[in-house]
């Protein structure tokens, strides 16, 4: 008896309806068809199809793409303090908690508990001295003698909260805005949303400290379910920024051209891999083909002058290395680069502001590394007229805690810290929310991590309710269904 489909059909009639054909059959009658793709392909390689025609043909996930709304800023600088910096040293002060140095947690501030602190532990004072600087009055310790010069450019946050009294749940968080890896980064669903600004140089950009390895390692800075196109490209600290950059085995420049044009011939006529890893693929080959030729001036220092890297710290120790990375920030969003992820610190706890042992200590010596790079990019950036057009944000996963831990530490502290930004369109020149009185808690005008990123993208011209990507049958977004642009910001007030 014969078999049938499920509509019973008999399957033999079927056959020839729909004849069999062999792979050489199928290859012979779309001979034709095949030709034409690669015609099609080097045509757009070679700029000589009409634009529409282009972009059907060789689709780039990393094509330029207008923004939604108004942006005021089209790149960003990303300054992530590794391990927390604690707002009461920093740019909360706190003269109550000083005056009760030494006594427990008063009950009026309820229960409280950290990884290695409970409401018992006793409250430590803070030693740093608070001055107002510039025209706008902002209060900035003494662990900051340069970048208290440029306090009337930024726009300190001192009610910032998130989730997690773990690191790299935090550091997901405030990166990603899950404290769960494998979400986009905040640098990949800016990519996502807008594509990129060069076509020789990476659109989003991480450096890492060369200390040693962030806590939270690659989910930082990947692309979790986007395109592998959007995660971010490292960069390394030293002389040689971009390793492999130039071909190890000789080929000439003409014969990698013809190697890209063949990979991109085969794409075009069928592949085994998923659509977007094969185009994510595809364009990385073209774009580190591009980069032998254009990366190696973008990250040549060098070509600073003697007095630009005095401004960075560039010449001498402590803040010769965080100087140089700042510096390469500048040329970067410079050229076109879109997203910079810059980290300071790396390793094992006291290499990073995670002070716990001995607060006083750690933040002298981490703020004297960064302290005068920082406020050298913010000068930098102003004078060539950059930093109207380039968002600096600075922070850490989560601030310290009014307590002590051990004798003179302070734990982590997620329920109220200090970020601040810098140019990109912000109102400048003000201090926005606060923490209690002793700095424990966030608790006038409290904005939550995603409030910061609904921010971020709302100044680079992006809704985050409207930049949404199709995930496992849901509408995902940057911050979930949360969030609002933090009004005291936006210049316009149109949020």
């Amino acid at each position: 008896m014969g078999s049938t489909y499920s509509d019973g059909h008999d399957a033999q009639a079927c056959r020839g309806l729909f004849p069999e054909h062999s792979r050489r059959h199928f290859l012979s009658r779309n001979a034709f068809g095949l030709s034409s793709v690669a015609i099609t392909s080097l045509l757009a390689q070679d700029h000589l199809l009409p634009p529409a025609a282009a972009a059907a043909s060789a689709p780039n996930p990393l094509a330029k793409t207008p923004a939604d709304g108004q942006a005021t800023a089209k790149s960003v600088i990303f300054l992530f303090m590794t391990g927390g910096p604690s707002q009461m040293e920093t740019f909360d002060p706190k003269p109550e908690l000083n005056r009760l140095h030494g006594q427990p947690l008063p009950a009026s501030f309820g229960k409280v508990t950290t990884q290695q602190t409970t409401e018992k532990s006793l409250l430590l004072g803070c030693k740093q001295k608070f001055r107002k600087y510039g025209e706008s009055g902002l209060e900035v310790s003494d662990l900051f003698p340069c970048l208290s010069a440029c306090v009337d450019d930024l726009a300190i946050i001192r009610s910032c909260h998130g989730d997690s009294v773990v690191h790299a749940p935090a550091m997901y968080q405030m990166n990603t805005g899950r404290i769960q890896m494998g979400h986009p980064s905040l640098g990949s669903w800016v990519l996502y949303g807008l594509g990129s600004e060069s076509e020789n140089l990476p659109a989003f950009v991480v450096m890492l400290d060369p200390a040693g390895p962030l806590t939270g390692g690659q989910p930082c800075w990947g692309s979790g379910f986007l395109p592998p196109a959007y995660q971010g490209s490292l960069f390394r600290s030293g002389a040689n920024p971009i390793p492999n950059l130039q071909s190890s085995t000789g080929r000439s420049p003409a014969r990698q051209r013809r190697s890209l044009d063949l990979l991109r011939q085969l794409n075009g006529a069928g592949d085994n891999l998923e659509p977007s890893l094969a185009a994510a693929r595809a364009a990385s080959y073209e774009l580190a083909f591009r980069m032998q030729s254009h990366a190696p001036e973008a990250v040549d220092l060098s070509q600073e002058s003697a007095e630009t890297q005095r401004l960075y710290g560039c010449d001498r120790e402590p803040t010769r290395e965080f100087g140089k990375r700042c510096l390469l920030a500048r040329r970067l969003v410079e050229r076109g680069v879109r997203f910079v992820q810059l980290y300071h610190g790396g390793g094992p706890g006291n290499m990073t502001w995670d002070a716990h042992s001995d607060i006083e200590e750690n933040h002298a010596r981490m703020a004297g590394e960064s302290d005068q790079p920082i406020a050298g990019l913010l000068t930098d950036l102003k004078r060539r007229g950059l930093l109207e057009e380039t968002l600096v944000i600075c922070g850490g996963e989560f601030g310290r805690t009014p307590m002590s831990q051990g004798k003179t530490g302070r734990d982590h502290n997620p329920f109220g810290f200090t970020m601040w930004m810098a140019g990109g369109g912000i109102r400048p020149g003000q201090s926005i929310g606060a923490t209690d009185e002793i700095g424990l808690r966030a608790v006038e005008k409290p904005y939550h991590v995603n409030d910061l990123h609904a921010t971020v993208l709302h100044l680079l011209g992006l809704d985050h309710w409207e930049l949404t990507y199709l995930h496992n049958g849901r509408e995902e977004r940057l911050s979930d269904a949360e969030g609002d642009v933090i009004p005291e910001l936006v210049v316009d007030g149109d949020v």
